[in-house]
């Protein structure tokens, strides 16, 4: 189960983590190389313990990793590196990202965002937007939500009240969480450690539901 609430974003400011891929290699006898790719999406991680920088920190993880049950239920974080559908020094507007062209029957589209560079180009589907963030485009002309279009804010979903007309161009900007769960189901602290500057480890990975 998924519980729609953002592990404290104070604490998750100090701490590291970014994406993961998987690649297969298998190096031929002449030296050469085949490589496969069999995620078709990233995977993130990160590590909870470094942002903390009390004990009142401390006892505010520990009351959020009770709650959740450890590894068992899975949360919201905020990725302060990466948490916009533009540069994060930018405020996100409804033309930052395209998500389709309407094809005159369709109203659900996913929420996305590109990464690319030079060429290449990677589409990140984005299942947690942040509420009341999300700024949706239709053929160029900002659309309202609750009037013309409506979030599903646990799946990242927009849906139109009526199909956009053919060839429109969708866009959106948003700001999102990264769906994630603890990684551990065990916690140890030392408070002369922590004093003496030692952090804990407490894994966090991103989950796929």
């Amino acid at each position: 189960m998924f519980h729609e609430i953002r592990f404290p974003a104070n604490l998750s400011f100090g701490s590291v983590g970014g994406p993961e891929r998987r690649t297969e290699i298998v190096t031929l006898t002449n030296g050469h190389e085949e490589r496969n790719a069999p995620w078709a999406h990233s995977r993130r991680h990160y590590d909870a313990g470094l942002g903390l920088t009390g004990l009142d920190d401390i006892e505010a993880l520990v009351a959020f990793f009770e709650a959740r049950g450890g590894q068992l239920h899975g949360f919201r974080w905020k990725d302060w590196a990466d948490h916009k559908s533009c540069v994060p020094s930018r405020a996100p507007e409804y033309r930052d990202q395209l998500l389709a062209q309407a094809d005159g029957e369709a109203t659900s589209f996913q929420l996305v965002k590109a990464y690319a560079s030079g060429a290449a180009r990677y589409l990140r589907p984005i299942r947690k937007p942040v509420r009341g963030s999300v700024l949706v485009g239709l053929g160029g002309e900002e659309q309202r939500e609750g009037q013309e279009f409506a979030v599903d804010y646990t799946t990242g979903i927009i849906t139109f009240a009526s199909a956009p007309g053919h060839g429109a161009e969708i866009t959106a900007g948003f700001e999102f969480d990264v769906p994630v769960r603890f990684a551990t189901d065990r916690i140890a602290v030392s408070v002369a450690s922590f004093n003496a500057g030692e952090m804990p480890q407490i894994p966090v990975i991103e989950v796929r539901e």
